[in-house]
C-alpha cells in the first residue's frame, strides 16, 4: 500500500512541470520522505482550484467528522469501494491530483514482517507525476478552523506487487514506467481528473 511517498521537486518545477499557479510556494518543502501517518500537507490540485497547486493534509476528514480521529482510516480509498464508504460517498466529485516524484514499497522476506527491504518507485528521469485523490473541508468544531484533506485513490493491480515480492524485481534494477497500483497522471497527460 501506497502510505509513503516522495515529492523533491522545487515549487517552480511543479508549476511547469502541471501548468498552475502555487500561490502558496513559500510554506512548500520539498521532502525525501513522506509519512502517510504523519498526516503531513503535501502539494495537490483539486477540481475546486484546477489552475492552483494548494498544500493539503493527507487524511481525509470528511464534513461530519467530529474530530481528527477519523484520519488514520482515511490515507487511502478503494477506488472499488468509494461510492458506498460513508467518508467518500458524498464526495465522488470532490476530485484532485496529488504530487509527487515517487513512492515507497517494502518488500517482506518473512511472514511477520520483521525483514523487509525497502524499494523506491520512480518514472523515467524521476520526472514529477500526479496520483489521483479525493478532497474534503473541515471546519473544527472546538476551534472553527478549517482543514483541507485528501485520501490517495489505489486500485488492485498485480504486476508492481508481483515485481516487489519476486526475486525477479531485483535483476530489473529501478522500477520505471510502470504501471503503479494507484491511478496517477505523467508528463504526457494533461491536468483531467480520473474517471470512475
Amino acid at each position: 500500500m501506497c502510505f509513503h511517498s516522495k515529492q523533491t521537486k522545487s515549487a517552480q518545477e511543479l508549476k511547469n512541470r502541471f501548468k498552475v499557479e502555487f500561490p502558496k510556494e513559500n510554506d512548500y518543502l520539498p521532502k525525501e520522505s513522506i509519512n502517510g501517518f504523519e498526516h503531513p500537507f503535501t502539494p495537490v490540485i483539486t477540481s475546486e482550484k484546477p489552475n492552483e497547486i494548494h498544500l493539503y493534509q493527507w487524511g481525509l476528514i470528511p464534513s461530519w467528522a467530529k474530530n481528527t480521529t477519523i484520519q488514520k482510516d482515511t490515507l487511502l480509498a478503494k477506488i472499488e469501494t468509494i461510492k458506498e464508504v460513508a467518508s467518500y460517498k458524498a464526495i465522488t466529485h470532490q476530485r484532485c491530483l496529488i504530487l509527487a516524484d515517487g513512492f515507497y514499497e517494502w518488500k517482506h522476506h518473512d511472514s511477520k514482517g520483521k525483514d523487509t527491504e525497502k524499494f523506491l518507485i520512480t518514472i523515467e528521469n524521476d520526472k514529477p507525476f500526479a496520483f489521483a485523490g479525493l478532497w474534503s473541508k473541515w471546519r473544527n468544531p472546538m476551534n472553527g478552523i478549517e482543514y483541507s484533506t485528501y485520501s490517495m485513490l489505489t486500485i488492485r493491480v498485480k504486476k508492481v506487487e508481483y515485481l516487489i515480492t519476486s526475486e525477479k524485481f531485483r535483476e530489473l534494477g529501478w522500477i520505471k514506467k510502470i504501471k503503479f497500483h494507484a491511478p496517477f497522471r505523467t508528463e504526457n497527460d494533461n491536468n483531467e481528473y480520473p474517471d470512475f
